[in-house]
């Protein structure tokens, strides 16, 4: 049978009929194939324990993991406000999930129990994948990543996301099996007989002057080059935003405020030319200091970056399933059971309706292929040898080979 990956969407309003209605298109494009894992992403409107009790109802109770999200999606729709559904059969992957609560306060217990349940080696079953859901709202992402990374191993792939809460930044959560919590990571193995595919890319490009963090505490930015980190931002960010018809001066509202963040990221130099990692401010604090979704080292140089331009979001999806195709190839894989894509939900209200551009351009490159998509506050994606794995503003695919 190999591996089959079928999705359903749902923009009901009440939770159930949602879910079941999500659920009943994968299903019906399933057919006859077990169930071996549901993979849930729901709008923050919906009651999560409706939703998740009634796709565990009807798959009988097969493992589910998931997350609150900020915008849905698969091959056929785009949607907010919605229940996005993935099942997936498989004889080629044997699945392994689990969860954890208190990250925000002591991540490090979280994942070490966590791991602790995961088998290390999956006999007949060599090629290791984590898929990681986490509280988006928590400040460890880049902390969980890193320690999830070395925890499990060099050989182990790590794709995932930050919950979302449709921009409300009030509170996120999810979902392991019958659980679902905020505060809390889960993580989910896919040991596979064949190799599973990633990629990334992000559509900002350098703006600023190398500027130093001077003040940092956890995952608050207080002051660049000896200065308020508004007042940095703002006059870095002056001339770009004037082009984009915004005068930076003009803005006071936490709102408003946030929302021009998404376009003006924090950016990390990495160890590969013209590449950077984005760290999203999500929101200001009184003082002018900002919360990032990880945190954000004293005494780290970076660039702000500019992100204005819709060309450069669009492409980065494409050059994302380009990257995982192109893995994919040179390993002799060409027939493809479905796309995970952990999308950044900054990128959704940058390109707006544009956004939907960016999902035909995975059905124009694989045809045919079943997507399942989440927005996020934050994406993972970390392969053997590399020291960083968190992102903001960026695509990650997860291809399945058939």
């Amino acid at each position: 049978m190999g591996t089959k990956l079928s999705t359903g969407l749902s923009t009901k309003h009440d939770s159930t009929a949602a879910a079941k209605e999500a659920l009943m298109q994968a299903k019906n494009k399933m057919g006859e194939s077990g169930i071996d894992l549901s993979i849930v992403y729901s709008s923050e409107k919906y009651n999560y324990r409706e939703v998740v009790d009634t796709i565990r109802a009807g798959t009988n109770n097969a493992p589910l993991i998931g997350a609150s999200s900020a915008g849905e999606f698969n091959e056929e729709n785009v949607e907010t406000g919605s229940i996005a559904v993935g099942l997936l059969s498989s004889d080629d992957i044997k699945i392994f999930n689990t969860w954890a609560s208190g990250i925000k306060q002591d991540h490090e217990t979280a994942i070490r129990d966590i791991v602790a349940e995961l088998p290390s080696k999956v006999e007949g079953y060599p090629y290791l994948t984590a898929i990681l859901h986490i509280d988006g709202l928590s400040g460890v992402g880049e902390e969980i990543s890193l320690l999830a990374s070395y925890l499990l191993g060099n050989e182990f792939k790590i794709v995932g996301g930050m919950a979302g809460d449709d921009y409300k930044m009030e509170k996120t959560f999810v979902f392991c099996n019958d659980d679902i919590s905020a505060n809390a990571l889960c993580i989910c193995l896919f040991a596979s007989k064949k190799p599973l595919f990633t990629g990334i890319k992000h559509g900002h490009t350098p703006l600023s002057k190398s500027l130093k963090v001077t003040r940092a505490q956890g995952n608050i930015l207080y002051e660049i080059n000896n200065r308020p980190a508004w007042e940095v931002w703002k006059e870095e960010t002056a001339i770009s935003a004037r082009k984009n018809k915004i005068d930076v001066e003009q803005l006071t509202d936490p709102g408003e405020i946030a929302q021009f963040l998404t376009k003006f990221m924090l950016g990390l130099a990495t160890d590969k030319k013209d590449e950077y990692k984005k760290r999203w401010p999500v929101s200001i604090n009184n003082d002018g200091s900002f919360n990032f979704s990880c945190g954000i080292a004293q005494g780290t140089v970076f660039h702000i970056m500019d992100g204005s331009g819709p060309t450069g979001h669009i492409n980065a999806t494409k050059e994302a399933v380009r990257m995982a195709r192109r893995f994919a190839h040179n390993a002799g894989y060409e027939e493809y059971a479905g796309i995970l894509v952990f999308d950044c939900a900054v990128r959704q209200l940058i390109l707006q309706d544009k956004f939907c551009k960016s999902i035909e351009l995975i059905n124009s490159i694989l045809p045919g292929v079943p997507i399942l998509g989440w927005e996020t506050y934050g994406e993972i994606h970390m392969e053997s040898g590399q020291f960083s794995g968190f992102h903001n503003n960026s695509s990650v695919i997860l291809l399945l080979p058939k």
